[in-house]
């Protein structure tokens, strides 16, 4: 793997002539929306114009996508041949992708499996989580485990199973868990930057054309209570 650069603000993890990955800031977003503020994907071009003076459009195929406030490991493409591979092998679930997130409230048991029905309200951007199916839900899967603890709050790793709008952030807060920051789901403050403390720490996959194992980690914003976890699970 390539030692991480910083260029242009940039936090490259790896790269190749195939992909790009980046560690991605919580003020950062994907890909462009409404705001009209600058996506990653953008800035992602810029960089490869400017390291390998391009001339012309350069390619910047965006394989999936997290959301604004959280921070982690994003994966490019930067040929039409490797997005179509990513996109399929996200489809298939054959990437996998670790989460950290900090909580206020330690959960009833130190891991454990949780599976809910999630339907998704398109006016406010939120999603509402079910025991049971209802009319126009999704089944949400994921698995956690606590892997450290201060005084005030917990850090739990998480294995999403299945891709649901805002599903780690839904499913821990229906738990009585909810992340640190994010009022949108029930913690009682946010964070001053507007991040919410959920991390992509981690992606997993069979590089899309070299067919090789290929593990990209990204550490979690500067922060203390990111610090201190960083710091105890050194």
């Amino acid at each position: 793997m390539s030692n991480t650069r910083s260029i242009e603000s940039l936090e490259v993890l790896y790269e190749d002539n195939h992909i790009l990955a980046i560690n991605k800031k919580p003020s950062d977003i994907v890909q462009g929306d409404k705001t009209g503020d600058m996506p990653l994907s953008e800035k992602a071009k810029q960089y490869i114009k400017e390291k390998y003076q391009k001339p012309g459009d350069v390619f910047m195929g965006v394989a999936h996508r997290i959301d604004r406030p959280v921070s982690g490991v994003i994966l490019f493409a930067k040929t039409s041949k490797a997005l179509e591979r990513l996109n399929e092998m996200f489809q298939k679930k054959e990437i996998q992708k670790t989460y950290w997130a900090v909580v206020k409230n330690m959960p009833k048991t130190t891991s454990g499996r949780l599976e809910h029905y999630l339907r998704k309200n398109e006016q406010n951007n939120t999603s509402r989580a079910y025991e049971k199916e209802v009319a126009g839900s999704k089944r949400a899967e994921l698995e956690y485990t606590v892997i450290a603890s201060s005084d005030r709050y917990h850090l739990l790793e998480i294995n999403p199973l299945t891709g649901r709008h805002h599903q780690i952030r839904v499913q821990l807060s229906t738990i009585g868990c909810p992340i640190k920051g994010d009022l949108k789901y029930g913690f009682d403050r946010s964070n001053e930057n507007g991040s919410i403390h959920l991390h992509a720490r981690k992606i997993s996959l069979t590089h899309p054309v070299k067919k090789t194992p290929l593990e990209i980690v990204a550490d979690p914003p500067n922060d203390p209570l990111w610090n201190a976890f960083m710091k105890s699970n050194g």
